[in-house]
């Protein structure tokens, strides 16, 4: 659940700042890149969260 809420709150931000002047200027957005612009940081937190979970302490020194 936490993934999901840093996806939306991240992808958000990311979507205006890489797409906001194109959805002033014509209305329109690219749905693909949108989509990814979400995905990406819901991966990211998530396989975070699994390296939390799972115990993976590989980088510790």
């Amino acid at each position: 659940m936490r993934a999901l809420r840093v996806a939306l709150v991240v992808g958000t931000i990311l979507n205006v700042i890489n797409q906001g002047a194109s959805v002033l200027a014509t209305g329109e957005m690219d749905i693909l890149r949108g989509a990814l612009t979400y995905m990406v940081p819901f991966f990211v937190a998530s396989y975070g969260a699994y390296g939390a979970y799972s115990g993976d302490n590989r980088n510790e020194h």
